[in-house]
Formats: structure tokens, C-alpha cells, sequence
């Protein structure tokens, strides 16, 4: 970490970070005050003799979230990223089980950790990076953020210089994975497999110093967290959103080139760009377009910025590529974005690899795949039998240098991951093809068997329903049929993208239009991936901060 906060310091002047405050006003910083902030942090850190300490972090995206996490890593502590969503007794819990040191946080914490400043003996430090209605900023285990970066740089005045890492495996990072199955593990990380991972991101994803991206997802998440650390690796500009209901016009100020999202934000934009075309009567005119590009295309001539300039200009006219991963994506959503001339790859990871296994490269992409394994890693299949096309099919396991350390304070299920030849599981399931691209078919706890015995993995069943214009989401489940309880029925439990009705229409004629559009998906289907029943729901899935849906909470 520390020849990563040289490199950044190198890009000097230029700007790495743009955000706004709470009053709407703009800030930047660039990348020599975010290599001395990290430098200084790191100082004060050394200053209170912490070695190995527990510094966790609960905040916003920001530059300050960064700097933390960069300082703790490279001053020999350990950074325990947060989802900022956690309700107070959770995170109460996390901290214990961390055993967490100290606490850096965002001030939209102020009030709700007054109490737990006051009666939280095992956290010896509270770090809040604002004091804005902090009324208990005088006691003796708080420190603002501002202070810790002035005591840092009185320390770096006296010669503090970053140290040089002794111990690349040792425990650097503690995770929290998100709990989508119902339990949450956490992983240890090492400055090592992180290091990895983000070299491994500045190599396969074109990208490159003039290039402007906007952060739209959770900084806790090692997803976002390692392609941001590869933008700023590149000295890129980075825009960060501060609200979902805004992101459309923080795209209009930031004007990103690329970004980084889960399928479901991707999915969510191309069906608001037909939304769209047909509010304003122009979606003839679009597909015409469409034909004609494609017909010009095999031609050799591509007016595709010219054609659908008014698309792209929705998210801030130069947006040219989009990393996609955290989820499997619809391949079809990504052809049809490259007919607007945005090219779409995806990617593959899992917080236990932290988190990059594999990326479509953007120089020889396969419709369909997750893309080879990244350079710090290989994956085999184990196999459990042979798909319809030929190839080996089973569990996707990994073995490389981005492969996690272990549970913390869990042997059991950390030897329940691993093989006794040393590959971890990954729990998804999928096949490679002679060309060692990886194709995932599904996740093997979502499997649903069938009385038959054949297997349906839910997640292809709801990449079909999403293309389905009446559905926003989806979750397919297996249900037992009431009075043949040896009968499993393939169910899709479906919340409406109601925006494709007109308003006030009844939830009856919608479930009816939906019903609809699920017979005519089944007709393209094998008998047993049909649909034989759909379940009509008005309220939105519960999601992490992510954007994943929790599976386990849909009965």
C-alpha cells in the first residue's frame, strides 16, 4: 500500500475527487493533498504507537473514507470497512466481534453514536470526520478527524516517513460479507490479496488517466472499493454521488466516461431509455435508428455517438464503457447497450477473493461470459456432469494470491470453503470453455430440484423475466403444491415496473398484463424452466447496499 500512495502522489495536482456537501456546494481534491492526507493519517497513527490496531470506518462514500482505509493498511493496522446502513445494535455487535480499536465515522453519525461514545469501553477511540452537532466533542475518547490529521502532520514534520510493509499476508482488512444468505462472515483480507486484486484491475479493464468516473456504489463493498483504488492508481477524476435521486444529474455535472455498477442499475437505465422513448412517442424512431446503425456497422461505418447522441447525453453525453459485476447480468442487456455505443463488461468476484476472479476483457469480450481468470489467479471446474454444449460442468473454485486469509474467529466454516488441496469454493456453479473463459449457470445453495430430479438455478429463469418490459424485479423460488406437497411449482415472485402502466391503472389489469408477458416468455422455454406460477407483490425486495436483493427474506 505504501508504493500505491506514492504512485498516487505522483499524479501531483491533478484532481481526484469531486463531491458535494450537505448544502449542495461543490468540493475537490486533488491527488497531492489526498497522498499527504493519507501520509498524515498514517503519522498520527504511528504517533499513539498503534501496531495492528482495529480501526473501523462507518461512513458515506468520500475522500476521507479512503484515506482511512489507505492509512490504517499502510501504517501496520488493520481497516474494518462498514455498510453504512447497519442498525445500531448490529453494528454495536460487528465492533465487538472485530474487536474493534476505534471508530472513524462520518458526521451523519454524530447523534445516533452519542450514546455508545459514552458506554462503549472496548472501542478506546471515536474518530467523527465532522463535529457539526457532536456535543459530546470534549470528551476524552473522541478525536475529530481534523485533529488526527494535525497531529499526523506535526509527526511527519518530524521525519515520520510511511513504513515499508513487513508482512504482505498479514491480516489487513476485516469484511463483513453482506448477508444475502442470511449470515454474515467475516473475512480477513491481506495487504496482499487486496494489492493484488486492484493490480489485476488496472490491467484488464480499459481505462486510463483522462477518463472521469462517477461512484455510485457503497465504498464498503470491495467491488467499488478495488475499481476505485484502480481509477486512482490510473490518476483518473472521480466524481462521487451523494443520492440515488440525483444521480442522473450528478452524471450530467461529473460527465463520466466509464462507470461502475450491479446489473440491477444497468437493467434499471436501459429500461428508462425506452420509458423514455416512448413517453416522448419516439421509440419507432429509435429502433429504426437502431436497424440502420447496425445495418452501417456491417459496412464498416459506426455513427453510433451521432445517432443516440441524446441517449447518451441522459448520462452526461461522454459515457462510453460500464464495468458491471456484483450479480450475474442478462447478456442480451449488454449487446443492447453496445448497439447505443456503450460497451458493457462484465466481471466476476466474490468478497472472499477480494473480490476479482475474472473480467470479460474489452479486447476480446464473449456475450455471456464472466471472461478468463485475472492474472493473480486460476479457477477449475469441479465437475458434477456435462452441459448441453459439451463442457465440463460443476462448482467455479479458485486458488492465487487474492484468495482470503479465513473466517475470522471461524475454523469450521473456513475449512468447509476450502479443499484439501488448497482451491476455495465459491459456491457458484458454471463452466469454462476451451478458450478458458468462464460462463456461471448459478449459485448451487439458490438450486431448486425438481420431482424430476432435474435442477432449475432461479437465476437464468429471472434473467428472462427481467427483459420483460411489465418487470422491475424478480425472485424465482420453488414452492411446494398445496396438496401435493412432493410437487414442486417454478414460482416468480414479481414487483411490476409500473412505470410502464399509466397511472392509477389497477393491480389486477397489471398482474393480467404481466401473466401475459410470462406465458409468452414460457413458450421459448423447456418444460421444466417454465414458469407455472406468478406472484404479484407492490413493494420493492429488500436489498443490501448493494443493490442485491436478500433472497432469504422472500418466502
Amino acid at each position: 500500500m505504501k508504493h500505491f500512495c506514492e504512485i498516487i502522489g505522483a499524479h501531483g495536482y491533478k484532481v481526484a475527487y469531486m463531491w458535494f456537501d450537505s448544502a449542495h456546494e461543490l468540493h475537490e481534491m486533488t491527488y497531492r493533498e489526498l497522498s499527504d492526507s493519507i501520509k498524515n493519517l498514517s503519522a498520527a497513527f504511528a504517533s499513539f504507537g498503534w501496531q495492528g490496531r482495529r480501526i473501523a470506518i462507518l461512513s458515506e462514500t468520500s475522500p476521507q473514507w479512503v484515506i482511512t482505509y489507505a492509512a490504517a493498511v499502510t501504517s501496520g493496522n488493520v481497516a474494518i470497512p462498514l455498510d453504512k446502513e447497519l442498525k445500531l445494535e448490529e453494528l454495536e455487535g460487528f465492533l465487538r466481534f472485530a474487536e474493534a480499536d476505534a471508530l472513524v465515522y462520518s458526521g451523519a453519525f454524530n447523534r445516533a453514536l452519542e450514546d455508545k461514545v459514552k458506554n462503549n469501553p472496548a472501542v478506546s477511540l471515536f474518530i467523527p470526520m465532522s463535529l457539526e452537532d457532536c456535543p459530546y466533542a470534549g470528551e476524552d475518547n473522541v478525536m475529530s478527524f481534523d485533529e488526527l490529521l494535525a497531529r499526523g502532520e506535526r509527526h511527519v514534520a518530524g521525519g515520520y516517513e510511511l513504513p515499508e510493509p513487513d508482512d504482505l499476508n498479514r491480516m489487513a482488512i476485516m469484511l463483513f460479507t453482506s448477508g444475502t444468505t442470511g449470515t454474515s462472515k467475516c473475512v480477513m483480507l491481506s495487504e496482499k490479496n487486496f494489492i493484488s486484486c486492484v493490480n489485476a484491475a488496472c490491467e484488464c479493464v480499459e481505462f486510463f488517466p483522462e477518463d472521469t468516473i462517477v461512484s455510485v456504489l457503497p465504498i464498503h463493498h470491495t467491488y467499488e472499493l478495488s475499481c476505485m483504488m484502480a481509477a486512482l492508481n490510473y490518476g483518473m477524476n472521480i466524481g462521487i454521488n451523494d443520492s440515488l435521486k440525483r444521480v442522473l444529474k450528478n452524471f450530467s455535472f461529473f460527465r463520466p466516461t466509464g462507470l461502475v455498477l450491479v446489473p440491477l442499475f444497468v437493467n434499471t437505465m436501459y429500461k428508462k431509455i425506452w420509458e423514455e422513448a416512448k413517453k416522448k412517442k419516439k421509440d419507432k424512431i429509435l429502433r429504426a435508428a437502431l436497424a440502420a446503425s447496425t445495418r452501417l456497422r456491417r459496412v464498416g461505418i459506426d455513427l453510433r455517438r451521432v445517432l443516440f447522441s441524446d441517449i447518451i447525453s441522459a448520462f452526461g453525453g461522454r459515457l462510453c464503457k460500464i464495468i458491471c459485476g456484483g450479480a450475474p447480468l442478462n447478456p442480451e442487456i449488454a449487446k443492447k447497450f453496445d448497439e447505443f455505443g456503450i460497451t458493457v463488461c462484465e466481471g466476476y468476484g466474490i468478497t472472499e477473493c477480494s473480490p476479482l476472479i475474472s473480467v470479460n476483457p474489452y479486447y476480446a469480450r464473449k456475450h455471456g461470459s464472466i471472461g478468463p481468470t485475472v492474472n493473480c489467479c486460476t479457477a477449475r471446474i469441479y465437475p458434477e456432469g456435462v452441459n448441453e454444449l459439451g463442457y465440463a460442468e460443476g462448482e467455479i473454485q479458485v486458488k492465487g494470491d487474492n484468495v482470503m486469509l479465513g473466517y475470522y474467529k471461524n475454523p469450521e466454516a473456513t475449512a468447509e470453503v476450502f479443499t484439501e488441496d488448497g482451491w476455495f469454493c465459491t459456491g457458484d456453479v458454471g463452466y469454462m470453455d476451451e478458450d478458458g473463459y468462464l460462463y456461471i449457470t448459478g449459485r448451487k445453495k439458490s438450486v431448486i430440484v425438481l420431482e424430476n430430479g432435474k435442477n432449475v438455478f432461479p437465476e437464468e429463469i429471472e434473467e428472462y423475466l427481467g427483459n420483460l418490459d411489465t418487470v422491475a424485479e424478480c425472485v424465482v423460488v420453488g414452492r411446494k403444491k398445496e396438496n401435493n406437497p412432493e410437487t414442486i411449482v417454478l414460482t416468480a415472485i414479481i414487483y411490476p415496473n409500473f412505470d410502464a402502466f399509466p397511472v392509477g391503472t389497477d393491480i389486477s389489469e397489471i398482474a393480467k398484463a404481466v401473466q401475459a408477458e410470462v406465458n409468452a416468455m414460457n413458450r421459448g422455454l423447456v418444460g421444466y424452466k417454465q414458469v407455472r406460477k406468478v406472484e404479484i407483490r407492490k413493494t420493492e425486495f429488500e436489498k443490501t447496499t448493494s443493490r442485491k436483493i436478500k433472497r432469504h427474506l422472500v418466502k
